[in-house]
């Protein structure tokens, strides 16, 4: 059952991709539809912006489809993990924001800037978005099977009964840290949100609307519940009983939503700004601060989480005496073919009864 919503899911996911890879795909090629202003952008900063989007929907839908594979079972964890991690980190606010900014500018009678029209066509924007509306939830859907099919063990167990691995004390040096700065940068993007103009430059002020303000509660939000998680996993005593797939999300979604919409977001503005013809200095201001911040706190928990959550896996995992201490054949393999074999037999060892 778990494999046919796993396959439904993953292709679904695949479909939602192809109407935003056909625009973009136009869009490279010169052929503007549903574009208003093409002035607006150099044609070679709209070239390579549109392809670079349309590389990472592309590793989206790849991704979507190697989760429906059997071979996507026996793929390197980390191959997997990091552009579904990434697409976490931009799927999830990006949605959050534009259905709560949609909403409050019905309520509220703001204006929406996506059914202006002063750039693109308003069905442009319900192509797009509906399609990652789609594809977020089947392609994280697809990832949460997925992920109970090869570690479903690990993520049922309460905290309490995670194996007690040899660098705790390490962890909690670098993710509590990293949990503060979360929880902080996350407040300061709230009151963003709730109209503060706390450290932000006079000349953007005005620029601001219902959609870039409920994109910065959106991403404060998951910066916060990142960071509640993030203390959750370090501190497992707090809440026990708690299963560890809970917390494990929060961080997951929090850590990424930093770095990417965040993080990443402000570097590319960074050099393209530092690049531009006539740029003398990076700007500054507190929000190039919190972007900064944002881009190293998420490595700092993207690598601490790598190492833990590959120590916790072998530790909840091990592999049977019998097994142990049985001698290997001599045979000479490649380091492709180690490669494959410790992901193979790291699938075998962690798989739940239900799937051997």
């Amino acid at each position: 059952m778990n494999s046919r919503r796993l396959t439904l899911l993953g292709r679904t996911a695949v479909v939602a991709c192809v109407p935003y890879l056909a625009l973009k795909l136009l869009w490279v090629l010169g052929i503007d539809v549903g574009v208003v202003d093409a002035s607006r952008f150099s044609r070679t900063t709209w070239v390579v912006g549109n392809a670079f989007t349309l590389l990472l929907d592309a590793v989206a839908a790849v991704v979507a489809h190697t989760l429906t594979r059997p071979a996507g079972r026996r793929a390197p964890a980390w191959l997997l993990a990091f552009p579904l991690w990434m697409a976490t980190g931009l799927l999830v606010p990006l949605l959050m924001g534009l259905l709560g900014g949609s909403l409050t500018g019905l309520l509220t009678g703001a204006r929406n800037p996506l059914s202006a029209g002063d750039f693109l066509a308003p069905w442009v924007f319900g192509v797009v978005y509906g399609g990652f509306l789609v594809e977020a939830g089947t392609l994280l859907g697809a990832f949460a099977v997925y992920a109970h099919q090869r570690w479903g063990g690990l993520l049922r167990r309460p905290l309490r009964a995670l194996p007690r691995t040899g660098t705790r004390t390490m962890q909690r040096i670098f993710l509590l840290p990293a949990a503060v700065l979360l929880a902080a940068l996350g407040t300061v993007r709230i009151l963003w949100g709730t109209g503060s103009t706390l450290g932000a430059p006079t000349a953007g002020v005005p620029a601001r609307n219902v959609l870039t303000a409920a994109a910065d509660w959106a991403q404060g939000s998951c910066s916060v519940a990142g960071a509640a998680g993030l203390v959750l996993l370090v501190l497992p005593g707090l809440l026990p009983r708690l299963r560890f797939r809970t917390p494990l999300a929060l961080a997951w979604a929090g850590s990424a939503a930093a770095f990417a919409c965040g993080g990443c977001l402000w570097l590319v503005q960074t050099v393209t700004g530092g690049l531009s013809p006539g740029a003398t200095v990076v700007p500054g201001g507190l929000p190039e601060l919190v972007g900064a911040l944002e881009l190293c706190t998420g490595l700092v928990v993207l690598c601490a989480g790598a190492f833990t959550l590959g120590e916790l896996t072998a530790a909840a995992c091990p592999v049977p005496a019998s097994r142990r201490d049985r001698p290997a054949p001599p045979t000479v393999h490649t380091r492709e073919d180690s490669t494959f074999c410790a992901s193979r037999r790291a699938v075998r060892e962690c798989a739940t009864p239900d799937d051997r």
